[in-house]
């Protein structure tokens, strides 16, 4: 739910006016970008990345909520980038615009991110659900140099 939508808009214009394939490329302040292999323990690396990152912003009590999403994002771009033509590269972004904390996952893959209806009886299919319920809220934006970045923001102060 989102709670300040001018914070909010604000938050992602920043995203948008820069764009992605800009920020991916890292060395901006309040921003850490980390490139990931295209392979399942990239998922721990994210988790530990993000958490490490979040705590030397002194924003410990987030790590666990923020390590769940990227768990999830990163887990949805391993899967997908599988099927993406060409490079299989995978980068995590995590941004610092107060009073929010961005996350994004970029992957090769141009197709849609779709939430589907929950299963919870299936081993799959509750990413995007596990995303939305744990993020202020969520989206993707395609990347110039093709595939998307998949992005959750949270607020960081009540």
């Amino acid at each position: 739910m989102v709670e300040d939508p001018l914070a909010t808009a604000d938050a992602l214009q920043i995203t948008r006016e820069a764009g992605f394939d800009h920020l991916l490329m890292g060395g901006k302040p309040n921003t850490t970008s980390c490139p990931l292999p295209f392979q399942a323990d990239s998922v721990k690396t994210a988790r530990d990345v993000t958490r490490s990152t979040l705590r030397g912003w002194g924003l410990n009590e987030l790590s666990d909520d923020a390590a769940l999403v990227v768990s999830e994002l990163v887990t949805n771009a391993v899967r997908y980038a599988m099927y993406a033509s060409g490079r299989r590269e995978i980068e995590l972004l995590l941004m610092r615009v107060r009073p929010h904390v961005l996350l994004a996952v970029a992957d090769p893959s141009d197709e849609v991110p779709r939430p589907k209806e929950p299963d919870f009886v299936s081993e799959n299919g509750r990413g995007l659900y596990i995303v939305e319920t744990y993020s202020q809220c969520w989206g993707w934006d395609p990347l110039a140099r093709g595939g998307k970045a998949v992005w959750a923001l949270f607020r960081t102060e009540p």
